[in-house]
């Protein structure tokens, strides 16, 4: 495990691209333990110099689009091209156990076994928007391990899958035609933040069925505002099962970052993330605080009585408890 004695030595492995030591740095990054906390901010502090410089991408799908099977036939054609592949598979956590599947190295196996490659499952632990609360950390590490195309593959369990496009360069949604009413899946959350559609399982009988959504989705892009003025959302088809239309797609994908840099919009997208993580955590953090504090905790522990006993509108509650915090606390 790593400690302070042999932090430095961890991110000498780490940079050499060691994948144990890429395992453990994550392990580290992800624990919410506070001895761990100050040895975390050390790590991600010294390997900040050599992140940036990789493509990342973010996928994301409802259950069933085939994201597993897309990202490793995907992940195995980047790796055929001479890249180095790193896939954050975020998992749901179960809201009774706080437990998660993990399996996306069992979907993803001869990528996980890939010497070039790193499938990393995570789980979600409660988080909202697709993802976990230390996938931003997850993405340095391994492009600090020299991982040039970071993956990060949401939950997909509904249109609260957006929050990952704050921390990717390019946003791909999968999705599936003839599972139902493909109007379903035009969704202006998720319309609105995915730079491409790709409709999965284009095979058997189901090609008349994808072609009809591909036309589907290419309309409802056409009248939907752009992410940004100087690219236009495209909508592409594949067989991620029998591999055809993969090379298609990852060289349509490609086009997004000459044009994104060209414009300077990449490096401005990377700036308003690093910010917009910024403030999320201080407030992440200072909520925490104040509730730590004994007057906060105290009286605020009186208003969830009143709330039990029906005395009060949760409405009141909310105001009872920020009017103190307002007055007590913060003047």
């Amino acid at each position: 495990m790593i400690n302070t004695g042999n932090l430095d030595d961890y991110i000498r492995r780490l940079r050499l691209g060691e994948r144990a030591a890429l395992a453990q740095a994550m392990t580290l990054a992800e624990s919410s333990l506070p001895q761990h906390q100050e040895l975390s901010a050390r790590l991600l502090d010294s390997i900040m110099p050599y992140t940036g410089h990789a493509k990342r991408l973010g996928v994301t799908g409802t259950p069933g689009a085939g994201k597993s099977t897309f990202l490793e036939a995907l992940g195995e054609e980047l790796l055929s091209q001479g890249h180095k592949v790193a896939v954050i598979a975020v998992d749901p956590s179960s809201p009774v156990s706080g437990g998660s599947i993990l399996g996306d190295k069992t979907r993803m196996l001869n990528l996980s076994r890939a010497e070039h490659a790193f499938v990393r499952p995570v789980p979600s632990r409660g988080h909202l928007g697709g993802i976990s609360q230390s996938t931003r950390e997850l993405i340095l590490l391994c492009e600090a391990a020299g991982y040039d195309i970071v993956i990060v593959e949401t939950v997909g369990v509904g249109q609260s899958e957006t929050e990952v496009a704050a921390m990717v360069d390019c946003f791909l949604s999968l999705q599936i035609a003839g599972a139902g009413d493909d109007l379903q899946g035009i969704k202006k959350g998720i319309m609105e933040m995915a730079d491409f559609i790709v409709i999965n399982k284009d095979d058997g009988e189901n090609h008349i069925n994808v072609d009809i959504a591909r036309h589907m989705y290419h309309s409802a892009l056409n009248i939907i505002r752009r992410k940004y003025p100087t690219w236009q959302p495209r909508v592409l088809t594949c067989s991620a099962l029998e591999k055809r239309g993969i090379r298609e797609v990852w060289q349509a994908i490609q086009t997004f970052w000459p044009v994104m840099a060209q414009s300077g919009q990449l490096a401005r997208l990377r700036q308003q993330q690093n910010m917009g993580w910024v403030r999320h955590q201080i407030e992440a953090n200072a909520l925490i605080a104040l509730f730590s504090h004994p007057e906060v905790r105290e009286h605020y522990q009186q208003i969830e009585n009143l709330l039990q006993q029906n005395q009060i509108s949760p409405r009141a509650g909310i105001s009872a408890v920020t009017d103190f915090i307002t007055q007590q606390i913060i003047n």
